[in-house]
């Protein structure tokens, strides 16, 4: 099955103005390096990015009349927000999990790991009948 590892931290949601210091960089980019080459070596490594901090976002939505209002910026304000992705291959939640421990991100934010849905095992009907039970 295939698991969204999502990092959170606080730096995406509220980019400090100056650039971050070199050597920190240096040492948070030698560790996500090394997470992504753990995660292709155990075979689980599917697609993962970075994104750029949430003040480069543009939201759309629609209005009561049905009409489409971009914003600049982020829908909300928040103390986290999205940082970047993993897309993997676990066998089960535990598994996911376990790899989404070992994400560095989760030394500065949180990690949220969720399940993608199968559209193609017909895991839809499954998938959209639990999110409407919480």
């Amino acid at each position: 099955m295939q698991y969204l590892i999502l990092i959170y931290d606080s730096e995406s949601a509220n980019p400090s103005p100056e650039p971050p210091d070199p050597a920190v960089m240096g040492e948070v980019m030698e560790a996500y390096n090394g997470y992504t080459q753990m995660l292709k070596d155990s075979g689980a490594f599917i697609a993962g990015e970075a994104l750029y901090p949430v003040t480069t976002a543009t939201t759309l939505r629609t209005d009561a009349s049905g009409q489409l209002v971009t914003t600049d910026g982020p829908f909300a304000e928040t103390k986290e927000a999205l940082g970047g992705f993993y897309l993997v291959e676990a066998k089960d939640l535990d598994a996911a999990l376990a790899f989404g421990a070992k994400c560095p991100g989760v030394r500065f934010g949180s990690i949220e790991v969720r399940p993608v849905v199968d559209f193609e095992a017909g895991a839809a009907d499954a998938a959209v009948g639990a999110a409407s039970a919480n």
